[in-house]
């Protein structure tokens, strides 16, 4: 960071940047952990020798300030898997229910969007399909931060929506679906290479928020992957060779976990089965009414305030998702 061409690159010098603080953080902590311990174990020392009866609400105070300072810090112990520390392409998909179903592909995406703010880290939207009356059909998001994969890999699986519907006239209660996907993202280094015949390069118009030249050329590109089917497709930049470029980042993502998936038996922990989004299937459900309760499916983790998650408060959450996984 000391370097004079540090910030040539200003992408990868700010997440450098922000690794270096996560990582300055936590050893401060342990650091301030040794201290509480060594002045308990010399409180306690004293106590011991001495009986120093007047020394045992020290004791109990420095103990219980210990405690809380390691549960703190235990939550980095979580974030050691392999690639915790990567960035994250996440997928958000409508899936049953219609307009209701595409409003809350748009909340969620709302959700992680402020998560994402709160955390500090980068997002780039680099596909979205808008709905027809609210919300999202689909988009893809780009998200760079120090863990970021440690951290939204909870994240992975069928979200469900109990609420009274905005869009129906006669206000009955509906519930919606849609799918999460996310990958952890992979440099240019990744160990994949796709030939030239298996690649399918589609041109079309961006559907993006207008300006000079958006929407009038075909900037917008669609990569389809013949042998197995995977498509991507980015219109965020003006340049096709920049959305190409983009497009082509995210594909070599997709196929590095589906040849880490065929050759161990992580996919679970990388990306999560594929389940459709609809009744059955869901890894998480947030019910606004008749009652309020967030629910983790897999972790058994309940919340009676579903509106601070989807204000961004996700910590509780994935905390109990990054436990629940640890003892799997």
């Amino acid at each position: 960071m000391a370097e004079s061409t540090f910030w040539n690159d200003q992408q990868n010098a700010k997440e450098v940047a922000a690794r270096h603080s996560m990582l300055v953080k936590e050893v401060e902590g342990w650091e301030q952990l040794k201290k509480q311990v060594d002045d308990l174990l010399e409180i306690a020392e004293l106590d011991a020798r001495d009986q120093m009866v007047n020394l045992t609400e020290d004791i109990t105070a420095q103990y219980n300030a210990a405690l809380k300072q390691y549960e703190k810090l235990e939550f980095f112990l979580l974030l050691s898997r392999e690639y915790d520390t990567r960035n994250v392409i996440m997928s958000i998909h409508a899936g049953t229910g219609g307009t209701d179903a595409q409003d809350w592909a748009g909340m969620l995406m709302r959700m992680y969007l402020r998560y994402a703010e709160k955390k500090g880290w980068g997002v780039e939207v680099v596909d979205e399909s808008k709905g027809q009356e609210a919300g999202i059909k689909s988009a893809t998001l780009v998200i760079r931060g120090a863990y970021a994969y440690g951290y939204l890999k909870s994240e992975h699986g069928v979200h469900r929506l109990v609420r009274i519907s905005p869009f129906d006239a006669e206000k009955m209660r509906h519930t919606s679906f849609a799918l999460v996907e996310v990958l952890p993202e992979f440099d240019e280094t990744a160990q994949v290479e796709i030939e030239p015949e298996d690649l399918r390069v589609d041109t079309f118009m961006s559907g993006g928020h207008g300006g000079q030249s958006v929407n009038t050329t075909y900037s917008a590109v669609r990569l389809v992957h013949i042998p197995t089917g995977i498509t991507v497709q980015c219109q965020n930049e003006r340049s096709q060779m920049q959305n190409k470029e983009t497009a082509l980042k995210i594909l070599k993502s997709k196929l590095q976990v589906r040849a880490e998936e065929e050759a161990r038996t992580e996919r679970i922990e990388l990306r999560g089965e594929y389940h459709e989004a609809a009744w059955g299937n869901q890894a998480r459900s947030y019910v606004i009414h008749p009652y309020h309760l967030l629910k983790d499916h897999r972790t058994g983790y309940e919340s009676t305030e579903p509106e601070k998650a989807l204000e961004g408060d996700l910590d509780e959450v994935v905390e109990s998702y990054l436990r629940w996984l640890k003892k799997r």
